[in-house]
């Protein structure tokens, strides 16, 4: 069992430079917990004691307004992670994560975590970068939202889902998993009706294709434009 921890935690970026030997500090350190679609896997304002470490299924990162209203801040899939700023900040969470689909992830400590990063410098640049990363990507999210219409966003939103999951086609970019309208919804920060003017709009205009469960962006679909006529 510790073998495939191992292997798991090797799959992660900010793990990546580590020897064997510091891999299996950190798998001693590990417990694989199991969650159904829906469920909450951690909540703001929790205690942050713990990086999850996603070995199968999907997670959204969540805010919830007063009204209930959901936010989507980001969706992680396997191999991802979350929860390293409580580890080094040790204040709680900052957001809710919550089982897009039943999902296993692998639970370190932050004793384990700490017994590694005191053991030399070369596991603190890559966590810097990867903090870095995720900074960058929220500054762009803040400033689609101050700077793109809603049409934009949906546009934004798309092209960068079929940058990262779609498969090239010789007639355009195929995103093979739908997202819903209202998860696109939650990650432009709109309403579901507004969502399906935009794709509709997109449809009218040939620059985008739906059918079932995918959605072909066309050549020259781009944010630029996107906004309505």
């Amino acid at each position: 069992m510790m073998a495939n921890h191992r292997e798991l935690l090797r799959k992660v970026s900010i793990f990546a430079a580590l020897s064997d030997k510091e891999l299996d500090v950190l798998a001693a350190g590990t417990v694989e917990r199991s969650f159904e679609k829906d469920a909450l896997i951690v909540g703001a304002e929790d205690p942050g004691d713990a990086l999850f470490i996603i070995g199968a299924g999907k997670v959204k990162v969540v805010l919830y307004g007063e009204s209930g209203r959901e936010v989507i801040l980001s969706v992680l899939k396997e191999g991802d992670f979350f929860g390293e700023m409580s580890l080094l900040d040790n204040q709680p969470r900052s957001a809710n994560v919550r089982a897009i689909e039943p999902t296993r992830a692998l639970v370190l400590s932050r004793d384990a975590f700490h017994q590694v990063l005191r053991g030399g410098p070369q596991m603190a640049i890559p966590i810097l970068a990867e903090l870095s990363r995720r900074l960058r990507r929220a500054d762009e999210s803040i400033g689609n939202l101050a700077l793109l219409d809603v049409y934009g966003r949906v546009a934004r939103f798309l092209l960068d889902l079929g940058k990262h999951d779609g498969v090239q086609r010789e007639d355009g970019l195929e995103i093979r998993e739908r997202p819903t309208q209202q998860h696109i919804a939650a990650m432009v920060g709109t309403s579901r009706e507004t969502v399906s003017r935009a794709l509709n709009e997109f449809q009218r205009r040939g620059l985008i294709e739906m059918d079932g469960k995918y959605i072909l962006l066309k050549p020259g679909f781009e944010v630029e434009g996107a906004g309505q006529d």
